[in-house]
């Protein structure tokens, strides 16, 4: 399983999806769009979006952190 959350560092969403991942044990790839202008441009070519928490789990993407959508794609 492969999943990547796109991030900014002072988003509490972020922290708060983080927190949950690490929580049930689920590895992750952070991206901080903040910093990391290729991350920034890739969050944008594959949602539109341009906030954050953007969270891609097996190449389907979570914008926001929707507790309930993202435990469905984890199978938790």
């Amino acid at each position: 399983m492969t999943v990547k959350i796109y991030t900014t560092p002072t988003c509490a969403y972020c922290h708060a999806e983080k927190e949950f991942l690490k929580e049930h044990n689920i590895e992750f790839t952070e991206l901080n769009v903040f910093s990391d202008a290729q991350a920034r441009e890739e969050m944008i070519s594959k949602t539109g979006q341009l906030g954050v928490p953007v969270t891609e789990i097996n190449g389907q993407m979570v914008v926001g952190f929707d507790r309930g959508k993202i435990s469905q794609l984890l199978g938790l």
